[in-house]
């Protein structure tokens, strides 16, 4: 007779390449068992029954903002972890930049390390910073156990962390290829939007419109191509974060097939709202690409289905209330540009993607899970539903419709651009190593914390 923590039944399991209809058995935080039918003689501490439900491997969201330490007023690892635990997700990845001190330095890994690990619910990844200072402190970030690097071709908004130059960008790409690790860059041009937005404040141009007109596709793409040339010179793995559009799309296929290593993500904002949003809603549809318009929401679904974006993550880039506050009539460049959306990235897809457009689970789960572990070296540890995986599993109603409320959201503070929106499809619970961290709306700390994930 089997012994098991947690036999979930009856549900439709959901791999990159398949849903089939069966049992998992989960012990010591592993998936022991998957087959259409565990013994009925096994016995278990807990028995979920998931009939009429879907079960897919938990979320990897390889970009996230968490903001510990020094700026838990945006947002903290406890609120954070368990926004993106009601979403689905089970791993995530903590960006270097809105830390304070940002994670630029060897001895500055360990503080956040230590407060992921006493606060954090799910699993988590850290990545190191890329700066034009921190050159000569990239190994050392690396054995630290920085499971990727985060660099900008832009101002991050953040003044403790500049953004690369050209040198800079080829020197620390050829450095970090030589570690065998991976680059994330947030590419735009920083001459074409700097120059553009100075341009626009002069003439009084400070509405949403012109921010949105300062940051223009084009600026993208001239950062984009130039990235993948230094990557290409330098051997390096690079990652393009948050993509707007699907001009990148094409010219980042242009560089795979040419053989460059190049991946990119897109996120939930791009895929559902547009331009009119920063005009009707103001600075809480903010970001940095800006949105963009409808057509370019549409193509980049059609580069999705068509099997050319690699992953989606959320961007979950949040602030203190006060720093979107644009009550006093401040021009929408100086506010904060950063969008909450780390608990609503599965809803999004499941509403824009698989019931508007016909996007199979299947592929939902290869861009949320498969791909991300892939790409950061952690499947299949991470991103599938198989023996001898980590048991982090995400459980949906396919058939639940919602309409999203501020109550609804987990974050240190309850806004988003989603706020009143309707989805259907519900996380019902999230597993992760076996632990129930969220069942039906609420979150389950039984003192469970997550680790680090190291590459």
């Amino acid at each position: 007779m089997n012994k098991y923590d947690l036999i979930i039944k009856n549900g439709n399991i959901v791999s990159e390449h398949s849903i089939k209809k069966g049992d998992i058995g989960i012990l010591n935080g592993k998936i022991v068992e998957v087959s259409p039918k565990i013994n009925e003689t096994a016995t278990a501490n807990e028995i979920i029954d998931a009939e009429e439900l879907y079960i897919l491997p938990g979320l990897i969201d390889v970009h996230v903002h968490l903001n510990e330490p020094g700026r838990t007023e945006w947002e903290g690892i406890y609120t954070g972890s368990c926004s993106l635990a009601a979403g689905g997700v089970t791993t995530f990845f903590d960006m270097p930049l809105n830390s304070d001190p940002p994670l630029i330095y060897p001895d500055q890994f360990k503080i956040k390390e230590d407060l992921a690990k006493k606060k954090s619910i799910i699993d988590f990844g850290i990545l190191g910073g890329l700066v034009p200072e921190n050159l000569n402190y990239l190994k050392d970030l690396k054995k630290c156990g920085v499971i990727g690097f985060k660099g900008f071709m832009s101002n991050s908004g953040i003044k403790e962390f500049n953004y690369l130059d050209d040198n800079s960008l080829l020197e620390g790409l050829k450095k970090i290829s030589n570690l065998h690790s991976i680059v994330m860059l947030h590419a735009e041009s920083e001459v074409i939007t700097s120059h553009l937005a100075s341009e626009a404040i002069s003439e009084g141009k400070i509405a949403a419109e012109d921010y949105a007109a300062s940051r223009p596709i084009i600026s993208e793409v001239e950062a984009v191509d130039r990235a993948m040339c230094m990557a290409e010179v330098a051997n390096c793995k690079i990652h393009i974060a948050h993509v707007s559009n699907s001009e990148v799309v094409k010219r980042v296929k242009l560089a795979k097939n040419r053989g460059v290593d190049v991946t990119l993500e897109t996120c939930p904002h791009y895929l559902s709202l547009t331009v009119d949003d920063i005009v009707t809603q103001g600075a809480i549809a903010k970001c940095s690409p800006p949105l963009r318009k409808k057509d370019d929401v549409d193509q980049l679904w059609k580069a999705l289905i068509n099997g050319d974006i690699d992953i989606i993550s959320s961007d979950h880039s949040p602030s203190s209330p006060d720093l979107k506050d644009m009550s006093d009539g401040k021009n929408i460049f100086n506010v904060w540009g950063g969008i909450s959306s780390a608990q609503s990235t599965l809803n999004v897809l499941l509403e824009e993607g698989y019931w508007k457009r016909g996007v199979s689970l299947e592929l939902i789960s290869k861009l949320t899970s498969a791909n991300p572990a892939r790409r950061f070296g952690i499947y299949p540890r991470k991103g599938t539903i198989s023996v001898g995986s980590d048991a982090d599993l995400a459980i949906i109603d396919l058939n639940q419709s919602f309409i999203l409320k501020k109550e609804d959201l987990l974050y240190k503070h309850s806004v988003s651009p989603f706020i009143g929106k309707k989805f259907r499809g519900k996380v019902v619970y999230t597993v992760t190593k076996g632990h129930k961290v969220f069942e039906k709306g609420k979150i389950l700390d039984d003192g469970y914390r997550g680790e680090l994930i190291i590459n």
